[in-house]
This record gives structure tokens, sequence and C-alpha cells, in this order.
């Protein structure tokens, strides 16, 4: 009977060392939960920036195109007067 016992009980001990602890679950489900986040936050980031580039690009080719089309519309100028003088 004793040894049944003692059985039963290592039995038991065994499983109970083999199940996980809820602290430590909880643990690693926070710890995927906050990998998770930084996911996250570093991909809006880097969309962020993403558009903030394409945005100045955009905003410098429009300057560089307004610059252009005032020295186009000078020779144009320049060109008028000339042709009027022959």
């Amino acid at each position: 009977m004793k040894k049944v016992a003692v059985t039963v009980a290592v039995l038991a001990l065994g499983l109970a060392a083999c199940q996980p602890k809820a602290e430590e679950n909880t643990a690693g489900n926070e710890v995927n939960v906050e990998n998770a986040a930084e996911t996250d936050v570093n991909a809006a980031t880097v969309d962020a920036s993403n558009a903030a580039d394409n945005a100045l690009d955009a905003a410098g080719n429009a300057i560089e195109n307004a610059g252009n089309a005032v020295e186009n519309a000078s020779d144009a100028v320049a060109n008028s007067a000339d042709n009027s003088a022959h």
C-alpha cells in the first residue's frame, strides 16, 4: 500500500513539474504582445518616414518644374523681343 501511495505521489509531482506555471505563461504572452507592438510601431515609423520622403521629393520636383517654367517663359520673352527686332 505504501508503494502505491509513494508511486502516486511521485507521478503527481512529476505531472505538476511538467505543467507550465501561469505566471510564466502570462510573462511569455506579455513579451509576445510587446514584441508585436514594437514591430507595429517600427513599421508605422518606416511608413511615415517613407511618406515624408516622398512628399519632400514631390515638393522639390514641383519647385524645380516651376523654376523651369519661369526660365522657359523668360526665354520666350527674349526670343519674342529678338524676333520683333528683326
